[in-house]
């Protein structure tokens, strides 16, 4: 309870992010990026974004897979070719997605089932 209170309070309005892209440049969950010439070099997430709710996004992503069918089944096909703790993160921005999806509509969140 606690985290959804600090995700909608830190976020105010969702609308005010035209894309996806947008909302997790604002969050941190976009990778650093440095280019040089001909040379373009991909790291980890950047440090910059609003760390807080990143921390909480993250965190609530690891109880969202043992949780959420769908999302346990792609942490599992992404933990298949990368470390966990990079999988989360993909995992991250998928939740933040459907955070997005489900503020920005006024629904309720519902749980993906898996054929």
């Amino acid at each position: 309870m606690i985290t959804a209170i600090l995700i909608i309070l830190e976020l105010e309005d969702v609308c005010r992010f035209k894309s996806l892209d947008q909302l997790c440049s604002y969050v941190g969950l976009i990778p650093s990026t440095s280019s040089s010439g001909d040379k373009d070099i991909v790291g980890e997430i950047t440090s910059r974004g609003h760390s807080r709710l990143r921390t909480a996004i993250v965190e609530t992503s690891w109880v969202a897979v043992k949780n959420d069918p769908a999302l346990l089944m792609a942490y599992s096909k992404l933990c298949k070719r990368m470390e966990p703790n990079k999988a989360i993160i993909r995992i991250a921005k998928k939740l933040l997605n459907r955070i997005r999806y489900v503020l920005k509509n006024q629904n309720e969140y519902v749980k993906a089932v898996v054929k």
